[in-house]
């Protein structure tokens, strides 16, 4: 079984996140202890990709159209460290 970390700023971005948004990440939370990052990858809603650039060696999930929850998986530990949840800028082109 795999373990959770939070960052001491996610409750507070978690705060301000619409209800649904919390629902998902406590959906999240259960898929990611019981399965580890193979289960998040399976399901294709959470869209679960490999992050880039100043965030590479991080992951990030869809919690709904908008919200991401961003995390470190660290397999020798069984451990994920969330980092960051976030309303998602998209850019215009």
């Amino acid at each position: 079984m795999w373990q959770i970390e939070e960052h001491r700023r996610v409750e507070k971005q978690l705060d301000g996140a619409p209800r649904e948004v919390l629902k998902r990440y406590e959906k999240w939370k259960d898929i990611a202890m019981i399965s580890g990052p193979p289960g998040l990858r399976l399901i294709k809603g959470l869209q679960d990709e490999a992050l880039r650039g100043g965030w590479r060696g991080s992951r990030s999930s869809r919690l709904g159209l908008q919200y991401r929850v961003m995390y470190r998986a660290i397999p020798e530990q069984s451990l994920f460290q969330v980092v960051h949840i976030t309303p998602h800028a998209y850019r215009g082109a």
